[in-house]
């Protein structure tokens, strides 16, 4: 698609993902309308974004994500990743938005069979994956409702330049040039995805013309266990340090998740181009020297 003159609006435009993503767009033309809470602009206060207009697509990604704090006050979880996510629904459904992309994440629960793909059954067992798998029913309903043309992205474990350092890999490099790494739990399994790739499924879910509502799972399609992703970033980066893990386990932790991601591949023709090695690489650079 030529982004070239397209209206785009992004939530939490300033985040992580978002800022990846706002900055490929305006390299391609778009005229991006950026969202977020750090430049005061609240989404869960209809006056603050109901004077947006002429949007030509939505990706609505501002959401609370971290975990721990998503469990410590699920009130809030729910205010902004539920109420954030109808406001910006209505603005495309006012504005007649072509496409309303809106990144899901885990929703499946403990998986029945690896590797998981989107006919899984949903079964959210968190503040945050919760209000993930309701704000895909809200989609539903304003495709359904209104004619809204909703593409769902369930990513898996995006990392890259940028994340947050209470984050896996962001909070390893962080301790690289102490004199130890300290974790919590060395045998979770997740599916990590570079930021980068999951910005081209992002971009590729606008030209997608298949049916009004879908969901799509984007992921590496492998995953790697926490000291697996140690010992990568200590080979990546030539250090010894000593690894201390304290074998506290998160409660209700999930050991093995894996993306099939064929739907994605068929459908939407977007495919990793990043294996693991390549994207900790990337992220090392970007980081500077150890």
């Amino acid at each position: 698609m030529n982004f070239t003159g397209k209206k785009i609006l992004i939530t939490g435009s300033d985040g992580f993902v978002g800022s990846h993503l706002a900055n490929r767009l305006r390299e391609q033309g778009a005229e991006v309308a950026g969202v977020d809470i750090s430049c005061g602009i609240d989404i869960t206060d209809w006056e603050h974004v109901k004077g947006y207009k002429d949007i030509d697509f939505i990706y609505h990604l501002a959401a609370r994500t971290f975990i721990p704090s998503t469990n410590e006050d699920p009130s809030q979880t729910y205010m902004v990743n539920l109420i954030g996510t109808l406001n910006m629904l209505e603005l495309g459904r006012r504005n007649k938005t072509k496409k309303f992309i809106f990144p899901s994440s885990y929703v499946y629960g403990p998986p029945q069979y690896l590797p998981i793909d989107e006919n899984h059954p949903i079964n959210p067992s968190n503040p945050y994956n919760r209000s993930k798998a309701l704000g895909e029913e809200l989609c539903r309903a304003y495709y359904e409702d209104y004619g809204l043309e909703c593409v769902v992205l369930r990513a898996f474990n995006i990392y890259g330049e940028g994340q947050r350092d209470s984050f896996l890999i962001p909070a390893i490099l962080k301790q690289i040039n102490d004199k130890e790494i300290e974790l919590k739990d060395p045998e979770p399994k997740r599916d990590f995805l570079y930021v980068e790739d999951a910005v081209d499924a992002y971009m590729k879910a606008t030209k997608y013309s298949g049916s009004g509502y879908e969901v799509f799972n984007i992921g590496l399609g492998k995953s790697f266990s926490v000291d697996e992703i140690v010992t990568k970033i200590l080979a990546a980066t030539g250090k010894e340090v000593k690894v201390r893990y304290l074998h506290q386990r998160r409660k209700n932790e999930i050991m093995d998740t894996v993306a099939d991601i064929s739907k994605a591949k068929e459908k939407l023709g977007w495919e990793p181009k990043f294996n693991l090695e390549e994207g900790l690489a990337r992220m090392i650079a970007g980081r500077g020297s150890f």
